[in-house]
């Protein structure tokens, strides 16, 4: 069985399903192959995303392709996807996470001259931060890896913050000069990990896929999932969340800020059979 993967056509996206594409090869000798989708989010590059829609700005035209039969399933950035399915389509697996962080490119965040302008678009890096370094001159930024690169290069930024799961798969782990701790920057929920989409009633599509479900990765990310749900936010809540495994339970740290400036921390720990009330409790303490 040959399989249709969709995929946006950005670098990134191509390099992220080329990984699965191979994956799925490996591990059960289907053929796939990669269809380029543009979607809305790339279409639109000159607006901060949460003017223009936030989250399913880089899924719908994907999911639509699912969903007629054009393709057999789709990869997504896990942070770029919606909390709730669309009727018909299903989070179908889950591989491994890789570097869940945040990575400074341009200079380490100590070594940033008083005032320095910091490229970023997301009011979740924007707070924290303000709280790490309050004399900092944060400006929205867009494009893709290689053009948020360049205006750093080009000197229109000091720095700027990127996903270090992006550039790990690009080869570009590299090009930061720091990635930041978790503990002082939380990651995006889902930060680090893919999200591979299918259409719910296309089971043997589901059973192919299933070889590469990463089992630990998925209770992770469905705790920060649900803290998400808890706060009833999207991609522009100022809200993060990041769970790991701590020995035979799993520990999550969240953030949020209630009143779009400052931020509350907690973290909980508990059985992975109870990562969602886990992950809502989290955000209930944190909306308190």
């Amino acid at each position: 069985m040959k399989l249709k993967l969709g995929t946006r056509g950005s670098k990134l996206a191509l390099t992220q399903s080329g990984h699965v594409a191979d994956a799925i090869t490996a591990a059960t000798g289907h053929e796939v192959e990669l269809v380029v989708i543009s979607t809305r989010g790339d279409r639109i590059t000159d607006r901060p995303l949460q003017e223009v829609g936030g989250k399913g700005l880089f899924t719908k035209e994907l999911e639509d392709a699912m969903l007629s039969g054009d393709i057999h399933f789709a990869v997504h950035s896990l942070k770029d996807m919606p909390t709730e399915d669309p009727p018909g389509l299903v989070l179908a697996c889950i591989p491994e996470r890789v570097d869940p962080r945040d990575g400074l490119v341009g200079a380490r965040l100590a070594d940033l001259p008083h005032g320095a302008v910091v490229g970023t678009g997301s009011i979740r890096r924007v707070l924290q931060l303000k709280a790490l370094r309050p004399d900092l001159e944060l400006r929205g930024i867009r494009g893709n890896v290689d053009t948020r690169i360049a205006k750093q290069r080009s000197g229109e930024y000091a720095a700027v913050v990127l996903a270090m799961a992006g550039l790990t798969r690009l080869g570009l782990a590299d090009v930061a000069d720091e990635p930041i701790a978790v503990t002082d920057m939380i990651p995006a929920v889902g930060q680090g990990a893919l999200a591979v989409q299918a259409r719910g009633d296309d089971e043997s599509t589901l059973q192919i896929l299933d070889a590469i479900h990463h089992g630990p990765t998925a209770t992770c990310v469905a705790a920060e999932r649900a803290f998400l749900v808890g706060i009833s936010g999207g991609c522009s809540v100022p809200a993060a969340a990041h769970a790991v495994w701590d020995g035979d339970q799993i520990r999550i740290t969240g953030c949020y800020a209630p009143d779009g400036v400052t931020l509350k921390k907690a973290t909980l720990a508990g059985d992975p059979m109870h990562v969602v009330a886990m992950g809502r409790e989290l955000a209930l303490q944190l909306r308190g």
